[in-house]
């Protein structure tokens, strides 16, 4: 994700395990151990699993708390 898209360019629907890792600010083995657990859901449309972002944003929005102040 270190590129910059260009204007014609249409978002990516889903990321590869170094992106995922890169968007999450883990690392890769970390989400090979979130999949593992069953916690990140990769698609297995293809022979790499890809990480749709609606996922990632699942994990999230269901891992988060609140934070006492």
């Amino acid at each position: 994700m270190t590129t910059t898209p260009s204007i014609n360019t249409p978002p990516k629907l889903a990321l590869s395990r170094t992106d995922a890792a890169e968007a999450l600010g883990i690392s890769a083995v970390t989400v090979d151990r979130l999949t593992k657990r069953g916690l990140l859901k990769p698609s297995r449309a293809t022979r790499r699993p890809l990480y749709p972002v609606w996922e990632i944003e699942r994990f999230l929005r269901e891992t988060s708390t609140a934070i006492a102040l």
